[in-house]
């Protein structure tokens, strides 16, 4: 089971319940793909790019925009309800504007791709060096096939 926390920072872009809805099936779709087990929760922020830009140079020391942060927690200890909390992922929906008209594919395509590409990151995965660049995209083509948003 997943619970999710949102906090939307901007107004670049409405999120919606059925965003919300979509962005849960994504993260539950990951989670499922990983084989993990247990009840997760996972903050979702989407704010504008100055902010991820001020996170980034703060927190990566690089001072540019990104399209989406990723903030994993190394405990494993549930709160009160049981839940374990894998980290947290933070949008830019400024980005996600950008890119999907960029690339030609849906506001919705392009936050879910993020939010799979967040979740890896919360699960371990990073791109750092070539061969887990592959892994990574490799695991993300099953999770957006899983969605039915990737052929």
């Amino acid at each position: 089971m997943i619970n999710v926390l949102y906090d939307n920072r901007q107004d670049f872009m409405e999120i919606t319940d059925e965003n919300m809805k979509a962005i849960e099936e994504a993260i539950n779709a990951t989670i499922k793909t990983e084989n993990v087990m247990g009840n997760f929760e996972v903050s979702v922020s989407f704010v504008t790019n100055d902010e991820i830009k001020e996170l980034n140079r703060i927190y990566r020391q690089v001072d540019s925009e990104t399209d989406v942060l990723s903030f994993p927690m190394d405990e494993d200890e549930e709160d009160p309800e049981g839940f374990i909390m894998l980290g947290d992922v933070i949008i830019s929906t400024q980005k996600i504007i950008e890119q999907a008209e960029e690339l030609g594919h849906s506001l919705q395509r392009e936050m879910l791709y993020l939010t799979v590409h967040s979740m890896l990151h919360l699960l371990g995965y990073d791109h750092m060096e070539e061969f887990e660049k592959e892994e990574m995209r490799q695991r993300e083509k099953e999770i957006m096939k899983e969605l039915k948003l990737f052929k």
